[in-house]
């Protein structure tokens, strides 16, 4: 995307702009592995559930993952109210550690496949899922490909999914437990650019469980790769018909950030700029809270107008109290000014799901760009929803009208 030409349209700031051009070339990337092995797709609606992006999406996958009651609504609704014929029937699929009693029952009727996270969860609610959605399990293979355990699902003492020597432990001791599970979901990875974790991690859930795949009816890869081109996927495509020559089994696999990671854009102003220590510190009109990774994780975003051979070096900061609401060092070619907009991009998933308004500064608005790089206005939040988010919504709200 032209980033000069996304600044200058935008009506306000902070802003963000999801780039469907982007979102489509990703998607037409996986389409060619759908074609060449049969891989279906699911969008892991968590990393960025806005409706628009959602219906964008939905003619070019095979349905939802999902990982809340939530997240299960709006997603249904996104598939009953699709024009698009050939996907009225997308599939949701839903794992999640906090499946509640009380919401099983929606679940099930929202829920085409219900993978439980554990063994206790299983047995406990599993007979409520029965006949109305197909059940599998989420394992946990105990092979770790991460350094950082805040990412690794695989950590010690993991609260994602049923051990895999565990699940074969049970099945030892109860032959009849594999004619209840339909299939086994695993997640391993975060943000890898190499499928050779996928294939590690594949093979080693086969040598523990081979006896359970032969009469699996389908397998869930995950998601936590990301992919920049076609040639990218050839490790995946070859991964997945050699899986599908040898076992008769639908494959799924659940990208997030690598269909909306990139084609997403942070767009603030410097609203104050002054001299600090012998540094100039340029103050923003968005905050890390608007990107709570960058805190988080103690990440230093990307910025667009960054030179690393730029004469000029301003630390950016963010407008709330909080002394570490700082995006970090930049170096520009030239002195920035009140009223300059700056880009963060590549910022499209796990950014807005996590963003709030504290010191009560608001949310982004949204904006769309087209495939013609045509800005559409998408959604505005203002002091309303800032209100109702912390007005009384039981007896004491007449107390609380009362007093406006």
């Amino acid at each position: 995307m032209d980033i000069e030409r996304l600044k200058n349209p935008l009506p306000e700031t902070p802003a963000f702009v999801y780039d469907e051009g982007r979102i489509i070339h990703t998607l037409d990337l996986l389409d060619r592995v759908r074609e060449t092995c049969g891989l279906r797709i699911l969008y892991s609606v968590k990393a960025f559930p806005f409706a628009g992006a959602l219906r964008l999406i939905l003619p070019r996958v095979d349905g939802f993952s999902v990982s809340s009651l939530f997240e299960t609504r709006l997603a249904s609704e996104i598939v009953e109210t699709s024009s698009h014929p050939l996907h009225r029937n997308g599939s949701l699929h839903i794992t999640t550690p906090g499946l509640r009693a009380n919401e099983i029952e929606e679940i099930a009727e929202r829920c085409d496949f219900v993978s439980f996270n554990s063994l206790e969860q299983f047995e406990r609610l599993g007979p409520r899922v029965v006949e109305r959605a197909r059940i599998g399990l989420r394992i946990n293979p105990r092979l770790s490909f991460l350094a950082d355990n805040r990412y690794d699902p695989c950590r010690p003492h993991s609260k994602l999914g049923v051990p895999a020597e565990e699940l074969a432990r049970a099945l030892h001791r109860n032959s009849s437990l594999k004619n209840r599970i339909t299939g086994l979901h695993f997640h391993t990875s975060f943000e890898s650019r190499s499928f050779a974790p996928l294939k590690a991690t594949l093979a080693r859930i086969e040598s523990m469980l081979g006896g359970l795949m032969d009469r699996l009816e389908w397998i869930n890869l995950g998601g936590g790769y990301l992919f920049e081109n076609g040639d990218d996927l050839d490790e995946l495509s070859e991964l997945v018909a050699t899986l599908k020559r040898r076992r008769d089994i639908a494959v799924y696999f659940e990208p997030g950030k690598a269909i909306v990671g990139r084609a997403g854009y942070l767009v603030a102003s410097v609203i104050d700029r002054f001299e600090r220590d012998g540094k100039t510190i340029a103050v923003l009109d968005t905050s890390v809270n608007h990107l709570p990774e960058v805190f988080e994780y103690q990440k230093v975003p990307m910025l667009a107008e960054h030179r690393p051979d730029g004469t000029f070096e301003c630390l950016l900061v963010g407008s709330t109290c909080l002394a570490g609401d700082v995006f970090g060092d930049y170096r520009f070619c030239k002195p920035l000014n009140i009223g300059d907009r700056l880009v963060f991009p590549d910022v499209g998933a796990y950014s807005l799901i996590k963003a709030n308004r504290f010191n009560g500064y608001d949310l982004p608005a949204f904006f769309a760009s087209d495939r013609h790089g045509r800005i559409k206005t998408m959604k505005h939040f203002g002091y309303d929803d800032y209100r109702k988010q912390w007005m009384a919504s039981g007896p004491e709200l007449a107390a609380d009208r009362s007093h406006d």
